[in-house]
């Protein structure tokens, strides 16, 4: 049998494409992990109260309007953390911004208020926040 050459080449070039299709979906579905670094914060195991903190700021709506390092509607939980300090009076106060709301502090748009949350859980999220110092 014999094999005309503008034959061949159209088939070589699509089993190149083949392979090659090939070989990239094998190196992209490799996901290799990274060996865990033990001073990098990220790594750093966090305290129960952070961990609390934490799950209740997802579980209510806080992160549609604050983000831990920038600002987006609502000031960043780190600026947050770095304009007062961590005592047992300011957990308080900050604890009832989250449930009655307030506004003029960081701007003219007012933090909804969240009296949903109790005033326990809501001192639980001002001491993840504060654990978010530098």
């Amino acid at each position: 049998m014999v094999v005309l050459q503008s034959e061949l080449l159209p088939r070589m070039k699509q089993i190149a494409f083949l392979s090659l299709t090939a070989w990239l979906l094998a190196a992209c579905g490799s996901n290799p992990t990274p060996a865990p670094v033990a001073d990098t914060p990220a790594q750093t195991p966090r305290s129960e109260a952070y961990q609390a903190g934490l799950a209740l700021v997802v579980k209510n709506d806080c992160l549609t309007c604050h983000l831990v390092e920038e600002k987006n509607v609502g000031p960043a939980y780190r600026d947050i953390a770095a304009k007062y300090e961590p005592t047992a009076e300011n957990i308080t106060r900050l604890a009832g911004k989250i449930r009655k709301g307030g506004s003029g502090v960081w701007g003219e748009v007012p933090m909804t208020p969240h009296p949903q949350v109790s005033q326990e859980d809501a001192e639980t999220m001002v001491k993840y926040i504060f654990e978010l110092r530098k």
